[in-house]
């Protein structure tokens, strides 16, 4: 069963970078499924995967349920909007731009109601400088 994780985590994992420069595929839905299944296969690779420069705060603050942050949301949602608008331009197809349409609201409905915004820490006081 630990193979069929790994393998299932690869592919994923593929995915979510393909994502990264298709605009109808999504990334971070692949990432975190390529963490989870990386979880039960394989320790090693889920190690490195949460300690990746790129995906590694993402996927430790989401799996810690501290959610991502606010500009990670507002830029998925505006290349969310912008890549299914395009296409919608391009199906003459009402059906398919309803669906179209009713994955954008959903995406966004999840994003924002559901899905915790990272709280950034404050800054730390400022040591009063003793100067006389």
């Amino acid at each position: 069963m630990r193979l069929f994780y790994n393998i299932a985590g690869v592919l994923a994992l593929a995915l979510g970078i393909l994502g990264i420069f298709l605009p109808l595929l999504p990334t971070t839905p692949f990432l975190l499924l390529a963490s989870a299944c990386f979880a039960r296969g394989s320790e090693r690779l889920h190690r490195w995967l949460l300690s990746h420069r790129v995906f590694g705060d993402y996927l430790r603050n989401f799996e810690e349920g501290r959610g991502i942050p606010r500009k990670a949301k507002i830029v998925a949602t505006a290349l969310l909007w912008l890549s299914l608008l395009g296409a919608m331009r391009r199906i003459d197809h009402l059906g398919l731009q309803a669906l179209l349409l009713a994955t954008g609201i959903a995406v966004s409905t999840y994003m924002w109601r559901y899905l915790p915004t990272l709280r950034q820490a404050p800054p730390a006081p400022r040591e009063p400088s003793g100067g006389a």
